[in-house]
């Protein structure tokens, strides 16, 4: 398998980063209508109402058509949480990533480079945390996981805030990411809040979990 390489984002890899970044966060669709369907609040409201269905019907083939077309229903629902942040994200700072990323103080934008394709990305930005950077955007294709890259572009933005003299390396992530979450956590990040981005999102049972990892100050430059 060929190596990759971690590099400086170039403007050639404008549509490349687009599309790896809207495939990560479209993949994570069947993950949270799995989530919502085992939270214990959705199943009970399940049977109640098959229950009440049957009640009324008087049999259980109108009751558990009653919970499919329920089923059916949330699939779309979930799947708007995805897209819609997919949506925003391109029209924000994806829309111009020279401009937010490069031309912008203490940012910064990397890929991962594997047989001339970009197989990975992750951006850096001052949070609103006080001294303390925010990573952002880190995905890495489907294909190309396993290899360390996602490790690699972490350190890389660790190495960049500490090199800047940033206390902290502050980050956002959902909780059906669990192999984000042992990533992160396996880079000294430690989660410290979560909360549910919409009304939607709060009904859904869908949060966002708030990492930190906090930095040893930058070694001093050599005489």
């Amino acid at each position: 398998m060929a190596q990759y390489r971690i590099r400086q984002y170039r403007d050639g890899d404008y549509e490349a980063v687009r599309t790896l970044f809207a495939r990560g966060i479209l993949e994570l669709t069947p993950a949270a209508y799995r989530r919502l369907l085992t939270w214990g609040w959705a199943q009970l409201g399940l049977l109640a109402l098959a229950a009440g269905v049957r009640a009324a019907a008087g049999g259980w083939v109108p009751a558990l058509a009653a919970a499919a077309l329920v089923l059916l229903a949330a699939w779309p629902l979930v799947r708007s949480l995805t897209t819609s942040y997919v949506r925003d994200a391109l029209g924000a700072d994806l829309r111009d990533i020279r401009a937010s990323y490069l031309q912008a103080p203490d940012s910064g934008f990397w890929v991962a480079e594997a047989g001339g394709a970009v197989v990975g990305m992750v951006a850096a930005v001052p949070a609103a945390e006080p001294a303390a950077l925010e990573l952002k955007r880190m995905s890495v294709r489907r294909d190309q996981r396993g290899r360390g890259i996602a490790q690699a572009l972490a350190r890389e933005v660790l190495r960049f805030a500490q090199a800047r003299g940033y206390g902290a390396v502050v980050l956002y992530t959902s909780v059906v990411q669990t192999a984000a979450q042992r990533l992160y956590e396996g880079q000294g990040f430690r989660r410290v809040g979560a909360f549910s981005p919409s009304l939607l999102a709060s009904l859904l049972h869908f949060q966002v979990l708030h990492y930190r990892c906090e930095l040893p100050a930058a070694p001093p430059p050599a005489p």
